[in-house]
């Protein structure tokens, strides 16, 4: 297995193992709860308590990097029982019969039931077909709706304890020059608070906007306990659960279909729609204007106003509100709860994209479309270059223990560069003396010093045999 193939394992793998333990590292949980939703955990997915228990450990002694698993080499993949199929459907039947099975279980009753010999059928092949035909846990998984009560509503007593995040889809709005921009809203509200902790527009609705969103909050309010969205592709992408794994971000999403479940951030919207509506009359011809102006609404129409849903939250507890009512910034910055700012490093970092590229013979690499310059001594080198999405004007390139260069593209001027790039193996000093051949110098004069020495020797025993 290439070095690439494993890192992305190891990752994909501790990404996987954060999202079965992250429900268990809610600090309001009591222990008797705990140990019933590891034991559902350990059901869900096939494997025991204790190793649940075991990621836990890791995770509270190491964080993320307690979860990646070790460096293995790619094993030969089994192959499949010729009565493969008839095992499927006998599994299948199994899974009817006693939905809640695991598949563990099923493995030992066809074993049993000679359908293949001990160790022949993976745990990790028979899910996949199981999933693949319908009948994997969260597809049997039925949500039974209480009636207890009509309302669902909830709001978490302290800022920073869930965080909401959407996007909505802003205004069109034309350049000067005739060019047509579709703008996207990408937003993070606070769930206590109803706080923005941030908001802008951006002219297209790929992962990478959540991502910045994301890094933003984190810089200007700190770290917050879990992340509540839906499903959208731009909210499941790898990167963004392996940076909030790295930063201790718990992120959950809601059931499809069930919009009422993120209220606040769709009560929100409303206000953009109003927002939206003057902004058709404003005449904006840019996207750094919108965003400029989006800025003074937010601050002085919806951050400083009264909110209707902190004051309903505090009279269901029978709680006075004062007349004036009480606005997201005053309810967010009177909340004893302490904020948790995080080294503007280790932000960046784990946000900062990591992927493989070969540079050519003449030092240059392709990304994005687009031809960068790094240097010539990593030619025919396989590097790691770290990105920042958003801007991708300057990318790192990394390669085990060499200096660190920062590429940019490729600017082909009118004249040839005069001074070549020196390779980072030598040094910038033109050296006073050759080492080789000081080296022989000493070791010539060594030798004939005993030749010398020998000599002498054989004169003095001649002279003695004058004598006799």
């Amino acid at each position: 297995m290439k070095s690439k193939e494993i890192r992305n394992w190891r990752n994909d793998e501790a990404i996987k193992r954060y999202q079965m333990i992250a429900p268990l590292l809610d600090p309001d949980i009591d222990n008797e709860k705990r140990c019933q939703l590891r034991e559902a955990i350990a059901v869900r997915e096939g494997i025991s308590a204790r190793t649940i228990y075991r990621y836990e450990e890791k995770y509270r002694n190491g964080q993320f990097e307690g979860l990646l698993p070790m460096n293995r080499g790619k094993r030969r993949s089994q192959k499949l029982p010729e009565n493969w199929d008839e095992i499927v459907g006998e599994a299948i039947m199994l899974k009817r019969e006693v939905p809640k099975r695991s598949v563990r279980t099923i493995i030992t009753i066809l074993e049993l039931e000679g359908w293949a010999p001990p160790g022949i059928i993976r745990r990790s092949t028979l899910q996949k077909y199981l999933y693949d035909a319908g009948f994997g846990v969260k597809q049997m998984k039925r949500t039974a709706e209480r009636a207890e009560s009509s309302s669902r509503r909830f709001c978490r007593p302290h800022r920073m304890e869930l965080v909401q995040g959407d996007i909505k889809y802003g205004p069109d709005i034309r350049t000067k020059d005739g060019k047509l921009i579709h703008t996207y809203l990408s937003s993070l509200i606070d769930d206590h608070s109803r706080l923005i902790l941030q908001s802008q527009f951006y002219d297209n609705q790929k992962a990478e906007i959540v991502e910045d969103t994301f890094h933003r909050a984190l810089l200007k309010f700190g770290k917050w306990d879990s992340t509540y969205l839906d499903n959208g592709k731009q909210y499941i992408s790898k990167q963004l659960h392996k940076s909030c794994a790295r930063l201790g971000i718990r992120i959950l999403h809601a059931k499809p279909y069930e919009c009422q479940a993120k209220g606040k951030i769709e009560a929100f919207h409303k206000t953009a729609d109003r927002f939206i509506a003057e902004i058709r009359a404003a005449h904006v011809h840019s996207l750094e204007e919108l965003n400029e102006k989006w800025k003074y609404f937010l601050e002085e129409d919806y951050q400083k106003k009264p909110h209707e849903g902190i004051a309903e939250y505090y009279r269901s507890g029978d709680v006075e509100v004062p007349s004036c009512g009480i606005s997201p910034q005053q309810e967010f910055n009177r909340d004893e709860r302490q904020l948790k700012f995080i080294d503007v490093s280790v932000v960046s970092e784990a946000f900062t994209h990591h992927e493989t590229r070969k540079i050519d013979n003449v030092g240059c690499f392709d990304f994005g479309g687009r031809k960068y310059e790094a240097s010539a001594a990593y030619a025919n080198l396989e590097v790691e270059i770290a990105y920042d999405p958003l801007n991708t004007e300057t990318i790192e390139v990394h390669r085990g223990k060499m200096d660190v260069i920062h590429a940019h593209p490729l600017r082909i001027g009118s004249f040839a560069d005069r001074k070549p790039v020196r390779p980072l193996a030598m040094t910038n000093e033109d050296p006073e003396t050759s080492r080789l051949l000081d080296a022989l110098e000493k070791k010539y004069r060594e030798n004939h010093s005993m030749m010398a020495n020998a000599l002498s020797f054989g004169d003095y025993g001649k002279a003695g045999e004058q004598d006799v």
